[in-house]
């Protein structure tokens, strides 16, 4: 199933994706929920019966001319409100490559256990335009991941049990601006106001029994569910990375273990993967110089178009604007 959060009667409305078309989900059942934190909120009540709903849409023995293309409706993020959202850190082919660029070993920490980072839950946006700053264009990075909502609540969750906690897949855009960034954690605290303005997630929340053909092996020594999904980032029509999310070292379920020691878990938290491998201009443009001492470097700009695509979840596209002004924290530097 693919779920929806759209804009109706200046609203938000949960919908179901049904081949192109939007349908609320009461058109489904009348007693299911019209927002996704509702839905999540019940998940283990909700989803079979929006499940048989779905089905019998498709095979027709129910009808409604209650549906809107999707190209039609203006989406939001798939979880518009989360309760939190943490990214972590999971792809080894990332944090090598970052780590190869700047010319230092790879952590031996990173394969000892997974870690995240809080962003801000309250900047969470879907597809559509994303407003930055001055400061933000300070070589503004996206970066490709993938996310997964947490349906039930959990406390001290194994990793073995984890992907029961799972709602579904979406993708992420973890926007970075890196001068913002790479200043404060020269203090070895962050990131925070190189991160915390804008996280894109979207365009659908998609269950993981639509992904069942799709399930990989995890990685030699760890546990938990990955898939054979094939990930890329597309700026303004070209094509810079490639990855795949069944290259992910640690697993959404580990991250949830580590996430949930001593800590409680709540429908709508938003867990992102961390940056797939070439996820970043970050990683690209120290491979570039590290190759070539000429190579000139590329960060988004006013104006530019990214698109993000992870097969069986959609693309997810967001154009960059710069708000007015000329506001800035770097000017203010003692």
């Amino acid at each position: 199933m693919k779920l929806v959060s759209y804009v109706k009667d200046q609203r938000e409305q949960l919908g179901v994706l049904i081949d192109g078309f939007v349908y609320d989900m009461e058109t489904l059942h009348p007693e299911l929920p019209g927002t996704m934190n509702m839905f999540l909120q019940y998940w283990e009540d909700y989803l079979p019966i929006a499940t048989a709903g779905e089905l019998m849409l498709r095979e027709g023995s129910r009808s409604s001319n209650r549906r809107t293309p999707v190209s039609e409706v203006q989406l939001l993020a798939p979880v518009p409100y989360p309760t939190s959202c943490r990214d972590g850190y999971a792809f080894r082919q990332h944090v090598a490559a970052a780590r190869r660029n700047r010319k230092v070993e790879m952590i031996p920490e990173f394969d000892q256990y997974p870690i995240f980072y809080f962003t801000n839950h309250h900047s969470v946006k879907g597809p559509g335009p994303v407003t930055c700053m001055p400061d933000h264009f300070e070589k503004l990075d996206f970066e490709l991941e993938a996310a997964i909502v947490i349906c039930k609540h959990g406390r001290n969750i194994k990793a073995e049990d984890a992907d029961e906690y799972i709602g579904g897949l979406m993708i992420m855009n973890d926007l970075s601006a890196r001068r913002l960034q790479m200043e404060e954690m020269l203090l070895n605290l962050g990131p925070a106001k190189g991160k915390d303005f804008a996280t894109t997630i979207g365009p659908w929340l998609v269950t993981l029994d639509e992904l069942k053909e799709f399930e990989i092996a995890p990685k030699e020594n760890h546990t938990g569910k990955n898939w054979n999904l094939t990930m890329k980032c597309r700026v303004n029509g070209q094509q810079v990375s490639l990855g795949n999310l069944g290259d992910m070292d640690w697993t959404f379920a580990e991250i949830i273990e580590r996430a949930s020691y001593g800590v409680d878990l709540h429908p709508g938290d938003v867990i992102g993967s961390g940056t797939v491998g070439t996820g970043c201009f970050l990683e690209l443009n120290g491979t570039g110089k590290l190759n070539d001492p000429n190579y000139t470097e590329q960060w988004l700009q006013d104006g530019d178009i990214v698109e993000m695509d992870i097969d069986q979840l959609g693309t997810l596209s967001n154009s960059i604007t710069r708000e007015e002004g000329d506001w800035s924290l770097l000017a203010l530097r003692k």
